[in-house]
């Protein structure tokens, strides 16, 4: 087959984190197990109601504009996005067309065309016993961002960073939950292939409710387009959804293009001046960000911690946050740090892994103090306890909340750090392992971690691994 290469461009929508939703007082809980209780006249579209504009939502857009570097509005306005659909109660949507919000900026690398603000519509169940559709209006008038990239995006792999990193920075913001599984973050991807520099026919697939099935749906439109155009056949600008049973996509209808939306500015929605009102400015959204993902991620790696583990820090709110409290009060001391982030994301995720695979009840807490911790890490720094030591305390702690230096006595994991018990120690290993003595002294270092092993085991864990190391290198060399 041919070469050929992919440009995508991503389409995502986010429901924003309001107390109400977009244009009316209905409350904006995404939660509520019950259907159609959060409603009113408004969003239900009843004959004579009037939109009133959530000045929250319009607030959580221009931060994210901010975040992303990119051109807020100084003049914008709503309008009306015309389809037909059960679960769209006024048939049309209000949206943005010609005047949105936000306007260019970047993320993970990746141009943004656009970022307006919008209505969700509500929600359509199909019961496959019944063969009936029933419509559940809790989400109709939501508030909900829409996100368009350019099309620039190479791969698979770079559209899933990319929504990955808006996921985190939504979530950062706090302007979103952007919580796939619950719909609150939706992404469409649109896919064409040609043989040169040129866009190909665009097709859109919906209906991708993970990242993976992105990723998936857009490596399996990659490969049937080029397919398609290696035999000659053209490819049809349509939507297609994804089948995450069959991983495949299938045909759903021909691709609307905007002049069959008949976009007009809404009459009941006054146009905003932003710069006329406080608070709306770039300086001033600017000023209130907190810090950005991709700030914190250099931070802590300008402090020494590993970027895999400055990724899952800012992925992961609790050991996030574990991590700053616990390296407060360090200052600039990267050993310390270093050390801290090493204990942290080794055995501290592993600590809690096993309890969350034991109690599938367990509500994610971390179970040991900020102040044991920094306890345990002193005790590592001060040599009080080797590195193994510190690790099995850790275990200990994490069950147990007196104070850390009582159970390392109490389990024996305090160094040996008298030189004479050091000293008998080697000398007892020595004389019982003369065939490791002598392939240390032929050359082969595995002997000697293995001297250190037993040297290890006779004290518990309770002697300096490098200054055992250093003594029986010594004894070994003086016999």
């Amino acid at each position: 087959m041919a070469s050929y290469k992919a440009t995508i461009g991503l389409e995502i929508h986010a429901e924003l984190k309001t107390q109400t939703k977009m244009f009316c007082a209905s409350k904006n809980d995404p939660d509520e197990p019950k259907p159609n209780v959060n409603i009113c006249p408004v969003c239900l579209a009843h004959p004579g109601t009037l939109p009133v504009i959530n000045a929250q939502a319009v607030r959580h857009v221009l931060r994210v504009g901010a975040a992303l570097g990119a051109k807020l509005a100084d003049y914008t306005e709503f309008d009306r996005k015309n389809y037909f659909y059960p679960d769209l109660p006024k048939g049309y949507q209000i949206s943005q067309y010609e005047f949105p919000l936000v306007s260019g900026g970047t993320l993970a690398g990746v141009q943004i065309t656009r970022v307006h603000l919008e209505e969700d519509t509500a929600s359509s169940l199909h019961d496959e016993n019944t063969g009936e559709t029933l419509v559940d209006f809790n989400r109709a008038g939501l508030p909900l961002m829409e996100l368009v990239t350019d099309p620039v995006i190479k791969t698979a792999e770079e559209a899933g960073i990319f929504a990955r990193e808006l996921q985190l920075l939504l979530r950062s913001l706090g302007a979103s939950e952007a919580n796939m599984e619950k719909g609150q973050m939706r992404v469409e991807a649109n896919i064409s292939v040609s043989k040169d520099d040129t866009l190909g026919t665009k097709v859109e697939v919906k209906n991708l409710n993970s990242f993976k099935a992105m990723e998936r749906a857009v490596a399996y439109e990659i490969k049937r387009q080029s397919a398609m155009l290696e035999k000659g056949e053209a490819v049809a600008q349509e939507t297609r959804g994804w089948d995450d049973a069959k991983q495949a996509t299938f045909a759903q209808r021909i691709k609307e293009g905007s002049a069959d939306y008949r976009y007009f500015p809404d009459p009941d929605l006054p146009s905003l001046k932003l710069s006329e009102l406080k608070g709306y400015s770039l300086e001033e959204i600017s000023a209130e960000l907190p810090e950005l993902p991709e700030a914190r991620r250099t931070r802590y790696t300008g402090l020494g911690v590993k970027k895999d583990d400055a990724s899952m820090y800012v992925r992961d709110a609790r050991f996030g946050t574990f991590f700053e409290a616990a390296i407060a009060g360090y200052k600039t001391d990267t050993a310390r740090i270093a050390l801290a982030s090493n204990y942290i994301a080794n055995d501290l995720v592993k600590i809690i892994r096993d309890i969350e695979e034991r109690d599938t009840e367990n509500n994610g807490e971390i179970p040991i103090s900020v102040q044991n911790f920094n306890s345990i890490i002193s005790m590592a720094i001060d040599k009080k306890i080797s590195s193994r030591g510190a690790k099995d305390l850790l275990a200990l702690a994490a069950q147990d909340s007196r104070d850390p230096e009582l159970l390392a006595k109490e389990k024996g994991l305090l160094q040996t750090l008298d030189a004479g018990a050091l000293g008998r120690v080697v000398g007892e290993i020595i004389s019982a392992n003369p065939d490791s003595v002598a392939q240390y002294k032929a050359g082969k270092g595995p002997a000697l971690e293995f001297l250190i092993g037993q040297g290890m085991k006779a004290l518990k864990g309770g002697g300096d691994p490098q200054e055992l190391r250093r003594m029986l290198m010594e004894a070994m060399q003086s016999t």
